[in-house]
């Protein structure tokens, strides 16, 4: 089969057009790819920047396809297990350590395949499941999002930004959000979002707060630093904060007296469970929520797909055509 293969750090991607085809082990099927998706986890894997690089694996997390005639999507996790609140010790990710989606195949567990929502393409699809997945539990199952409520979003422009702004807008509330682009703050308007504010103006907070018209019920962050500081003042009493991921590191001259006095959540999450998957495309496909597609290259072409991830100028999700 064909194959995009990441060899080492060292080595780097290749391009295969005779890689060995998958064996599936007991409970798993084959899967025929026609897409597959981008996501930050498979450029930093390749940057020697994620824990636990085996190589050689074919990376993608994102996929979607064709089994029997069935136009599936695959659910990423692998052992998330029972508790709800946390995956369990061994869970893994498809896309490495075993196979994942940047080839013409895939094997994986019966089980984690899904009807691919009626009104989407197979790229579509491809887009949804890992920044969907960690979107929808962001918003909703830790974030516990109500109708009417004040939601920010910071990093519009990445996949899992722009589906927690999907997901909010189809939820009946006023979203707003933070990027470091103009073009990226038009085209999030553009999509529905209420207002925004760059983050690398002085006064983002102040522009933020005018726009809304006050404080925010949620917010979703997926950078840390020195802004989270701000994200903690633009908090609402009684607000809730979910990090989904930590791009601009550490956060200094943290003080938890706006915690406790205004009565905040602080929440992490990554991921979701196999649950909040099944409750994320029933969502999808009831709201006809359609994933912004930034751009797509071809799998022999892949490779300069991650170099455009990397370079931070998408808006969407970056798909690999199969």
């Amino acid at each position: 089969m064909k194959a995009l293969v990441f060899e080492g750090q060292s080595e780097g991607l290749h391009f295969h057009e005779n890689y060995p085809d998958p064996q599936p082990a007991p409970g798993q099927v084959v899967v025929r790819l026609r897409a597959a998706a981008l996501n930050h986890r498979d450029v930093w894997i390749t940057r020697g920047m994620y824990p636990g690089i085996v190589a050689p694996v074919i990376l993608g997390s994102d996929g979607a396809g064709e089994r029997q005639g069935r136009q599936v999507i695959i659910n990423p996790n692998i052992g998330w297990g029972s508790d709800q609140r946390f995956s369990a010790k061994g869970y893994s990710i498809l896309g490495m350590p075993v196979n994942g989606a940047l080839a013409e195949y895939v094997a994986v567990g019966e089980d984690r395949l899904h009807d691919l929502p009626a009104h989407l393409t197979l790229a579509e699809g491809a887009a949804l499941p890992l920044g969907g997945l960690t979107a929808y539990r962001a918003v909703f199952t830790r974030g516990r999002l109500q109708a009417g409520e004040r939601m920010l979003v910071t990093g519009a422009g990445g996949g899992v930004a722009l589906l927690a702004i999907q997901f909010g807008l189809a939820a009946g509330v006023r979203v707003y959000v933070t990027t470091g682009h103009a073009h990226k703050l038009d085209k999030t308007i553009a999509l529905g979002a209420s207002g925004g504010a760059n983050y690398r103006d002085a006064d983002w907070d102040k522009q933020l707060l005018q726009q809304a018209g006050g404080p925010f019920d949620l917010i979703i962050d997926s950078a840390g630093g020195e802004g989270f500081n701000t994200l903690v003042k633009l908090a609402a009493p009684g607000g809730r904060i979910v990090i989904y991921g930590g791009g601009q590191g550490a956060v200094p001259k943290f003080s938890p007296q706006a915690i406790f006095w205004k009565q905040l959540d602080i929440m992490g999450t990554s991921m979701g469970s196999d649950e909040d998957f099944a409750q994320m495309l029933a969502f999808v496909a009831r709201h006809h929520i359609r994933p912004v597609i930034d751009s797509t290259y071809p799998l022999s072409q892949a490779a300069d797909a991650f170099e455009h991830m990397h370079n931070g100028r998408q808006f969407g999700k970056i798909i690999i055509s199969i």
